[in-house]
């Protein structure tokens, strides 16, 4: 009996070494032959949410390797069954199935690119991400306060708290994930550069810091003046007179602006009229770059008090009311079509 019971089991010890030899011969085949596509040039997807095992299974029904569980125990022994990330991959012919899970893992996937752009509008941003074929929107018909709260922001006024920049990102990326992502940005810039703030300006938290900066931003497209016009803007702080910006009216009109700044307009008592309310606005007016939050936090060292367009895209400044009002009829008054800047002290 005992003979017996020791050759069966020295036979059972040999059948399993075989088939463990043929599993470790299959698994050696298996993670170095070239993967087979039917093109030269293939999107494979791997959804979010996805395990390793309905990637095996998909790429087995999608013909590109041959076993599943080949492939799911070839990540397990590489110990990166847990490591894919979703997006779409661009496969080639001459790829394995070891190289799949690193270009897996290592998220190696196609990226798609948005810009958002310095001067937007949080609405403006908005309208760009829904419009966007490859970002998931889960933000759709959310109101402003909605899209806070499910980004983890509750109770925070939206404008001006994203970066402006160029995004790049994987299809399936959300609309949560793209805004939470710029969040973070612009408060790793501000902070920064808050930190290092010039001596003596009149705001006292990065916030307002932020504030100056949008209106800066919108106040000119032109790189070289954005210190220039946010001394101005320090400047009259400093001795409590009125921003009177333009930029302000518009953002408090909203969607009520029909391109035309009228006298009406400057009269209506909004929140951001900073021709009748002295300070800043209480919320930024627009997204602003790295640049404007610079120009707000060094101005340049200018006594301009003023500053009117030349209708070529600058602005000539001015220390005294006088100087400006001359200014006002060379370059306003002699037939430019140009917005209203800062006209008068307050």
């Amino acid at each position: 009996m005992y003979k017996i019971t020791k050759k069966i089991f020295v036979l059972l010890v040999l059948i399993l070494g075989i088939g463990i030899s043929v599993v470790v011969i299959q698994l050696l085949r298996f993670q170095s032959e070239a993967i087979s596509l039917s093109s030269a040039d293939r999107i494979f997807v791997i959804n979010p949410g996805s395990n390793i095992k309905m990637i095996a299974q998909q790429l087995s029904l999608d013909k590109i390797i041959d076993d599943p569980w080949l492939f799911i125990l070839l990540a397990k022994l590489k110990g990166v069954e847990a490591r894919v990330r979703a997006g779409e991959y661009r496969l080639q012919p001459n790829q394995s199935a070891s190289d799949l899970l690193d270009v897996f893992t290592k998220g190696s996937s196609i990226q798609y690119s948005l810009s958002i752009i310095e001067g937007w509008t949080f609405r403006q941003m908005i309208h760009a991400l829904q419009e966007n074929p490859v970002i998931t929107s889960l933000l759709k018909g959310k109101s402003d306060a909605e899209i806070m709260t499910a980004l983890g922001y509750q109770e925070q006024h939206p404008e001006g708290l994203f970066f402006p920049d160029t995004y790049r990102f994987p299809k399936g990326t959300t609309d949560i994930q793209f805004l939470q992502r710029a969040y973070q940005l612009m408060q790793s810039h501000l902070q920064r550069e808050w930190g290092g703030r010039a001596p003596g300006l009149p705001i006292s938290t990065s916030y307002e810091a932020l504030i100056l900066a949008s209106i800066i931003e919108k106040e000119t497209g032109v790189a070289h003046e954005r210190p220039l016009i946010a001394a101005v803007f320090i400047q009259r702080l400093k001795r409590g007179m009125r921003l009177q910006t333009d930029p302000t009216i518009i953002y408090g009109l909203g969607e009520n602006f029909d391109g035309n700044i009228r006298s009406r307009d400057l009269k209506k008592n909004t929140p951001y009229n900073t021709y009748l309310h002295k300070g800043l606005t209480p919320t930024p007016i627009a997204l602003p770059g790295l640049e404007a939050i610079k120009a707000a936090l060094h101005p340049a060292d200018s006594g301009a008090l003023y500053f009117v367009a030349k209708g070529d895209g600058t602005h000539y400044f001015s220390k005294t009311l006088e100087q400006h009002n001359k200014a006002v009829v060379k370059y306003q008054l002699k037939g430019r079509k140009n917005r209203r800047k800062i006209s008068s002290e307050s």
